[in-house]
C-alpha cells in the first residue's frame, strides 16, 4: 500500500524535489503551494501555511487519513543584511515567523488527527544550519531567529508527541542552488531531497528530537 506524504511548499526548489522524488517511488504526495502547476506525480493543494482555514480544510479532505509522513517544507528568507541596514522592517519580522514558525505550528495541529491513524508517522520540519546558535555566522538575523524557533518547535514537539507514537526531526537541506540558495550554492536539489528522504525514512522514536543535515551528519543546536 502506497504511503501517504504531504510536502508543504512544492512550487519550487527542495519542496519541488523532494514531491517528485516521493511521488516517483511510489507515494500518494499531496503537495501545498499558494500558486502554479503541481509536480510531476503530485496531488495539488492551493494552500496558504499562514492561513488556519486553509490548513483545516486542506486536513478535512484527507480525512480519516492517515497520513505517513508530514513534511513541513514551506519557507521565507528575507532580511539578509546586518544591523544598521534597512533590511528588517517590523513587516518583514512578522511574515518571517508567520511562515516558517507559525504555519509549521498550525499545518501540524491540523495534521495531528491523520498521522495518529499511521502506522509509523514522522513530521520532518526543514530548518536551518543557520538557526543554529553553535554555528552563528552573525546577520541575516530575522531568518536565523526563525530556523532556531522551528528548530526548538520540533524539539518540544517530539516530547509532546512521543506518547502519541509521533516522530520528529528537524533538518538542515544543505545549501542548495535554488531561488533562495543562489546559483553559487554547494549542491543541487535532487542531491538534497534524496538525501532528506533517506533522513526521514531513518527517523523512528529512537531519533524523535534530532537536528540533522540532509547527509545524516548531526547538527548541534
Amino acid at each position: 500500500m502506497a504511503r501517504t506524504v504531504v510536502i508543504t511548499g512544492t512550487s519550487r526548489g527542495i519542496g519541488r524535489e523532494l514531491a517528485r522524488q516521493a511521488a516517483a517511488r511510489g507515494d500518494r504526495v499531496i503537495g501545498t503551494q499558494r500558486r502554479g502547476p503541481a509536480p510531476e506525480g503530485v496531488e495539488l493543494r492551493l494552500a496558504d501555511v499562514t492561513d488556519p482555514q486553509a490548513i483545516g480544510a486542506l486536513a478535512r479532505s484527507l480525512a480519516p487519513g492517515p497520513v505517513d509522513l508530514l513534511v513541513c517544507n514551506a519557507g521565507i528568507y528575507l532580511g539578509r543584511g546586518r544591523i544598521g541596514e534597512a533590511a528588517f522592517p517590523p513587516e518583514a519580522w512578522a511574515q518571517t515567523f508567520a511562515v516558517n514558525v507559525a504555519g509549521v505550528f498550525m499545518t501540524i495541529e491540523a495534521m495531528l488527527p491523520l498521522l495518529e491513524r499511521a502506522e509509523r508517522p514522522r513530521i520532518a520540519i526543514i530548518s536551518s544550519q543557520m538557526g543554529s546558535s553553535a554555528r552563528a555566522r552573525g546577520g541575516a538575523y530575522i531568518y536565523r531567529a526563525s530556523k532556531a524557533a522551528a528548530t526548538n518547535l520540533a524539539v518540544n514537539l517530539s516530547i509532546d508527541l512521543r506518547p502519541r507514537g509521533i516522530a520528529v526531526g528537524a533538518y538542515h537541506p544543505g545549501w542548495v542552488r535554488t531561488d533562495m540558495g543562489g546559483s553559487g550554492a554547494e549542491i543541487d536539489p535532487a542531491e538534497s531531497a534524496a538525501g532528506l528522504l533517506a533522513r526521514f525514512e531513518a527517523l523512528d522514536l529512537s531519533r524523535s528530537g534530532c537536528f540533522e543535515m540532509w547527509n545524516g551528519a548531526p547538527i548541534p543546536f
